[in-house]
């Protein structure tokens, strides 16, 4: 029967009043559409060891940038790992790392008391074979060495020989002796007075006056320590002449067969600095999965017509802390669970950290709270499981393919916006998908610094921009190439 005419406008009041109930009070639609995590592909593609070379494909160059191809480091692991004690040393390493970048945070910018057993953690990478870290390949001298990336460590090093004592490495050591264009760091050099900035450690004199001596101690008994050199870096095609890096002549830890670290930093002696006038002081990145053959990329340079992103790039400003200035760090606004937004005073005081080397994201205790319960209002019908090392919020997905799942977004200052991966919310504990874990954790003080971490960060291609300070994201596909 045919609708009369005057009933048209009610019936689209209706429809306006059923839109408008799907807009919450923070302007965020609440029909936000879910995401499939699949379960069983996870279960069967994670790389847990393989016989292939750590070499990565080379470096090309690409419309005025230049593109690295970006693996998971279990890329290089020479040997299947057992995958409870994998993931039981990764998140053990990542505590490890956390650990030690908000002990240096309160020594510098607060007069909080550390204890003095934990003031010796270090501020770097927690460089340890099971972290969930990304390596690209790079040119040094003539020799092609694989390194994992890090925004929160400055100092690129590699294993050089001779080598008093080194890990087991894959791929040829790096020889100063038979580059004709490596120099050693003079001792009084204003480059050697910038390590106490970059590392934490002072330069030092070695048994040869003329070199500048560098150490980097892990928290787990792993280090590093060498003296400084200058070579010519490359990538695809493009070199970078008098780059500064350790030549690590002492290194100790499992760090997994790759060269060494490159140090994505904000200090002088970082890569983006030194290689400022060849890529502008912009880089970007999209971390893969840890699926086989899942590949990602490293971009140095300000060129976004060779990314892939399905949405556009939003940008948010660096927040400018000079106590502070070799991180990364943002004004997280607020985030909303399946567009319903968290409701609590504050994100995070001062500011949040985005880190490539920390896996799980940490945030203020009220904040994950008010997150945790959120997701669970929402994600209902699944038995529980236990929790996992610093993940509390498991679940037992034995026997389904694929679950839908809520989207967490992330809201940063100016608009900008992370929506986190399907591979980046669920944390796999165990094989069979009986333990798969909210991939978030809170922090255990309440003077530590909420950090975004590289799980959070898959699938997204994030852009640094140190010359404008401010950092993008957008939603792109990088897991596959």
């Amino acid at each position: 029967m045919a609708m009369a005419p005057a009933m048209l406008p009610f019936f689209l009041f209706l429809s306006l009043l059923s839109l408008c109930l799907l807009i919450n009070a923070n302007g965020v639609s609440s029909f936000e559409e879910k995401k499939i995590f699949n379960v069983q592909t996870l279960q069967k593609k994670h790389q847990l060891g393989n016989q292939q070379a750590c070499l990565l494909p080379e470096s090309r160059k690409e419309k005025g940038a230049i593109i690295l191809e970006m693996k998971d480091r279990g890329h290089c692991s020479e040997k299947k790992i057992d995958w409870n004690r994998r993931l039981q040393k990764q998140l053990i390493s990542d505590d490890l790392r956390v650990r030690s970048m908000q002990n240096r945070i309160r020594r510098v910018v607060s007069s909080h008391n550390v204890e003095a057993s934990q003031t010796q953690i270090p501020l770097s990478s927690g460089i340890n074979l099971q972290t969930l870290n990304y390596i690209v390949t790079m040119g040094l001298g003539s020799t092609n060495m694989t390194v994992i990336i890090d925004t929160g460590s400055d100092l690129t090093w590699v294993q050089c020989e001779p080598c008093m004592s080194c890990y087991n490495q894959q791929g040829p050591i790096f020889k100063p002796s038979t580059s004709s264009s490596y120099q050693s760091v003079s001792c009084n050099s204003s480059t050697c007075q910038s390590l106490q900035f970059a590392t934490g450690n002072t330069g030092a004199c070695g048994s040869n006056p003329s070199t500048c001596n560098y150490v980097v101690n892990y928290g787990d008994g792993s280090y590093t320590n060498g003296e400084l050199g200058v070579e010519q870096l490359s990538f695809g095609g493009v070199s970078v002449s008098d780059f500064v890096f350790g030549c690590g002549r002492n290194n100790k830890g499992l760090f997994g067969g790759v060269s060494g670290l490159m140090g994505l930093g904000r200090s002088y002696l970082s890569l983006v600095s030194q290689a400022n006038a060849t890529f502008g002081g912009v880089f970007s990145y999209c971390l893969p999965t840890t699926e086989s053959g899942a590949s990602g990329s490293l971009v140095m340079g300000n060129e976004s017509s060779v990314f892939k992103n399905v949405t556009p790039i939003t940008y948010t400003r660096m927040l400018p802390n000079p106590q502070l200035s070799n991180f990364y760090i943002l004004n997280l606004t607020g985030i909303d669970v399946d567009g319903v937004a968290l409701q609590v005073p504050s994100f995070g005081n001062g500011g949040v950290l985005i880190d490539s080397g920390t896996v799980i994201t940490r945030l203020p205790s009220s904040v994950y709270k008010a997150l945790k319960a959120l997701f669970l209002k929402q994600f209902t019908g699944f038995p529980s499981a236990p929790g996992f090392s610093i993940l509390d919020t498991c679940f037992n997905l034995t026997g389904y393919d694929e679950v839908s799942i809520p989207t967490i977004s992330m809201h940063f200052e100016g608009n900008a916006e992370l929506k986190v991966d399907a591979t980046g919310t669920f944390y796999v504990v165990k094989e069979d998908a009986s333990q798969v874990c909210l991939a978030l954790a809170s922090l255990s003080d309440a003077y530590d610094t909420a950090i975004i971490g590289n799980y959070q960060q898959r699938n997204q291609r994030v852009i640094y921009d140190t010359k404008q300070s401010k950092v993008g994201f957008a939603e792109e596909s990088c897991s596959f190439a």
